[in-house]
């Protein structure tokens, strides 16, 4: 299963940048930045920033929503599914936010490299909606070829339960910005086993 770290300045207690350095040294499979409240020109610059801390670990870094910036410096993006209609001749990987089954298949007719599914639990992030739930995360698996990974609420406590129903991957935001300890959170979630396994 697939770890992801997905970025929110705003739970950030400390030094964002040192959290991001800890959380690459980490390793998860990949990290989005997803920074929503900045501009195109301040995103590009925290992006190459990001980058180059990435690099320097081996890990994926993943651009939300700015196709042009991902283009600029050759990332993969993650966008939603009002931004498919952009994508035609799109140079670089890139996977889809859906929330209906439907929203997955057009994704994979598009092209689309992954999906991201949610909220599977419920989340602060999301306090209005309801979650899904993890039969909607499984229904969404069964439909489409490609990779599904889970977000939304999903902590240690819970991620067996993603990956119990098939799920190829966990995308995590709150718990990665405020681990003291990066590295041991990610030793927690390393050792997950489903739970029909134990």
């Amino acid at each position: 299963m697939k770890i992801l770290c997905v970025t929110n300045q705003a739970l950030c207690k400390g030094d964002y940048l040192q959290q991001l350095q800890k959380i690459a040294a980490a390793k998860p499979d990949a990290m989005i930045l997803r920074e929503k409240q900045l501009s195109e020109t301040a995103y590009q610059a925290l992006a190459e920033q990001v980058q180059r801390i990435c690099q320097g670990q081996g890990v994926q870094l993943i651009c939300n929503h700015q196709i042009s910036v991902a283009e600029r410096l050759s990332l993969p993006v993650q966008i939603s599914v009002s931004q498919l209609e952009q994508v035609s001749a799109l140079s670089v990987p890139f996977g889809v936010s859906v929330h209906k089954l439907e929203e997955a298949k057009q994704a994979e007719r598009a092209g689309v490299s992954w999906v991201i599914a949610g909220h599977v639990f419920a989340t602060a992030c999301k306090p209005d909606l309801s979650p899904r739930g993890l039969s909607f995360l499984q229904e969404i698996k069964r439909a489409v070829s490609i990779p599904v990974y889970g977000i939304g609420g999903i902590h240690v406590q819970n991620a067996a339960q993603v990956q119990a129903i098939g799920a190829d991957g966990i995308c995590m935001m709150s718990d990665w910005m405020q681990a003291e300890e990066p590295e041991q959170l990610m030793q927690q979630l390393r050792a997950i086993k489903p739970e029909e396994q134990r």
